[in-house]
């Protein structure tokens, strides 16, 4: 990704998923990079950042979205991805 916003290294939780964004009037997919991240030291908070690859968007100016969680928001998000993910692999399986 050119114009990167966000650090992507060796530790980043995904750094190439495929991504849409859509907005009025527009829909466009790209490679993105998604990462949760804590500090290191004194961790108050957990983020979750999304970077959409700005070279295969029109649409949209290079940028990130992050969302901060307490940590029991991060276990309800946590939780509801579990729930899903078995909900995907019950219909695989069906």
């Amino acid at each position: 990704m050119a114009d990167r916003v966000l650090k992507v290294n060796a530790f980043t939780t995904f750094d190439l998923l495929d991504a849409r964004i859509e907005g009025h009037g527009f829909e466009e997919e790209a490679f993105a990079t998604l990462n949760v991240r804590t500090a290191r030291k004194n961790p108050e908070e957990v983020s979750l950042d999304l970077e959409l690859d700005n070279t295969q968007l029109d649409s949209v100016p290079a940028h990130a979205d992050r969302v901060s969680l307490s940590a029991a928001e991060a276990r309800t998000l946590a939780a509801e991805l579990q729930q899903a993910a078995e909900r995907v692999d019950e219909a695989e399986d069906a």
